[in-house]
């Protein structure tokens, strides 16, 4: 009887399809395999319906990325097709991933290691006859920079235990890294070359929690060409249901169930943000380990470089500056340069802005300011009397809104209608925006009935002059390495470093040569000091001023600091 009413519903929906109807009972036993279907019970009569299938198949194209039909049409019968791995995409029901979707793309399985020093080891290899060109020296290289990727991003350390006895007694880790085949003893066989390719256990208290088991039947090979599954992209994607992650519908996202090919040199790896926003939303994030100053830059090579844009890289004036998503960004009218955490400029060649972040008015020139918010890691952008909010590179809707909802007011009472910079200052968590030698402080974690409330602290607006050692007018601030509060002007930045007040003794250094990969000027100039608020006759004097000022500093540091 179940056979007969599943063949009708295969037949109902074969009249949108040219699928086979045996395709159809293939399917269901995948949509059942994968959560996105409940297994039918003979006991009760429970079966599928046809109204159940169909939502079935919709909710699994709206998480595999293809066009919504509920029909299996070619595409989703390919998708279905595609190697991944064997957990299940939904864990609950439908009604939950709307609500996770609206909120964020990635998902937890609810369950974390309450630790962040793991061990690991390795209880089998691939099969060499299978997979050849696999040493068992090249697993574990792979399997280490497998983990690596995920503690270069969260606070986690990943040891690995070794023994010389691979019998009886050899050490086992809280992760252990297997290569089996068909069934092993854990209720969740393979199904041989392609298919599921692997699959982890979450982190608990059980036997198997972390157990992280591929396929020995698949071709493994390091940089996976299409005749063979790369282990290292596989390894990451199941390391990461070990550490609690269930599978992501985003793209990218090392979690998507699917499997997504090599990801070519593994030392340049880098998580999406999907990822990251995943395994720090479990274990928090990781300590910046980078010196607050940018390394020195490579040798000056002897002749000017050819590119068309260095003289608009290398000349300094910025529109705006900003550190997002742990990158800073260079904005020069229409165009933007990219420098990674370690350094390294993304392209000599700027991009363009309107190619980028979508939602921007057409014909964009000049960006005034930009900054990330902490509290929800939305992006905000003010060109003139408008502000855009994006969340990551869209722009949300019911924007622009006009820079008069921020409430700020000129110490005559004029309203502001642009801002010139904009920054989190790490002391104190606090948002500040600059417009004409006048800044403006706010708390965005205030909310009034769940809204945030966007109005100045009491006592704002303040004098630039209060950030004694910096330009008065600047073209942007950020903070960046360690907390320290970067201030640009021009061709030049100055260093606040975090919660000092040594600001007035801090060196202009060179935008173009620390941050965008330029030679040194042959004849530096060096920019007009900022006015100093004493006055002192001779050189003598200075010696002694500038000591006791030393002390005065050293004094009032704390309410000084509070007071901003």
């Amino acid at each position: 009887m179940e056979l007969v009413l599943l063949l009708c519903v295969s037949f109902t929906l074969l009249r949108r399809t040219s699928a086979a109807p045996e395709q159809y009972s293939k399917a269901v036993d995948w949509l059942s395999r994968y959560g996105y279907l409940p297994p039918a019970d003979p006991r009760t009569s429970k079966l599928q319906t046809t109204e159940g299938i169909e939502k079935a198949i919709r909710v699994m194209q709206r998480f595999g990325g293809v066009q919504e039909t509920g029909v299996l049409d070619s595409e989703t019968l390919k998708l279905m097709s595609t190697p991944r791995c064997s957990l299940p995409d939904i864990v609950g029901s439908e009604d939950m991933l709307r609500k996770r979707k609206r909120r964020r793309r990635y998902a937890l399985s609810g369950l974390k290691w309450h630790k962040t020093d793991l061990t690991w080891s390795v209880d089998s290899y691939p099969n060499p006859s299978i997979s050849p060109r696999l040493p068992n020296s090249l697993v574990d290289n792979i399997l280490v920079h497998a983990f690596k990727a995920w503690s270069d991003v969260a606070p986690l350390n990943f040891r690995r235990l070794q023994s010389d006895d691979r019998g009886a007694g050899a050490a086992e880790g809280d992760i252990r890294v297997s290569f089996a085949r068909s069934l092993h003893d854990d209720g969740y066989p393979f199904d041989g070359q392609g298919g599921t390719l692997a699959h982890a256990f979450f982190p608990g208290r059980d036997e198997v929690a972390g157990d992280t088991h591929f396929d020995n039947d698949e071709i493994w090979s390091f940089e996976g060409d299409s005749s063979s599954t790369d282990l290292f992209t596989v390894a990451v994607h199941e390391f990461g249901h070990a550490l609690g992650l269930s599978h992501s519908s985003s793209d990218p996202s090392i979690m998507r169930p699917y499997y997504q090919g090599s990801v070519g040199d593994i030392r340049k790896f880098r998580m999406a943000l999907d990822d990251i926003q995943a395994i720090q939303q479990l274990y928090g994030e990781k300590e910046a380990s980078y010196p607050p100053h940018l390394p020195s830059p490579p040798p000056p090579r002897p002749t000017q470089p050819s590119e068309p844009s260095f003289h608009e890289r290398c000349q300094g004036g910025f529109d705006a500056i900003a550190n997002i998503r742990g990158e800073v960004f260079f904005f020069k009218g229409e165009h933007f340069w990219r420098t990674k955490r370690d350094g390294s400029l993304v392209s000599f060649n700027p991009a363009k802005i309107k190619n980028f972040w979508m939602g921007l008015p057409p014909g964009t020139n000049k960006i005034d300011a930009v900054y990330e918010r902490k509290s929800d890691s939305h992006i905000i952008f003010f060109i003139g009397p408008q502000y855009w909010v994006f969340k990551d590179t869209v722009a949300m809707s019911g924007y622009p809104r006009p820079l008069s909802d921020w409430g700020m007011r000129t110490k005559s009472g004029a309203l502001v209608n642009r801002v010139d910079a904009a920054f989190i200052w790490a002391h104190n968590g606090k948002t500040y925006l600059f417009s004409e030698g006048e800044f403006w402080r706010f708390d965005e974690s205030r909310k009034d009935a769940g809204v945030m409330v966007r109005q100045p602290d009491t006592g704002y607006p303040k004098d630039n002059s209060l950030w004694e050692g910096m330009p008065y007018h600047v073209d942007d601030i950020m903070s960046w390495g360690e907390g320290d509060a970067y201030f640009f002007k021009d061709n030049f930045y100055w260093v606040i470093q975090k919660g000092s007040l040594n600001q007035a003794f801090s060196t202009p250094k060179s935008i173009a040569v620390d941050w965008l990969r330029c030679p040194p000027a042959s004849t530096p100039v060096v920019p007009d000091s900022p006015k100093c608020s004493c006055n002192l006759g001779g050189a003598s004097a200075l010696v002694m001023s500038s000591w006791l000022l030393l002390i005065s500093l050293m004094l009032v540091t704390r309410e000084f600091v509070r007071s901003l």
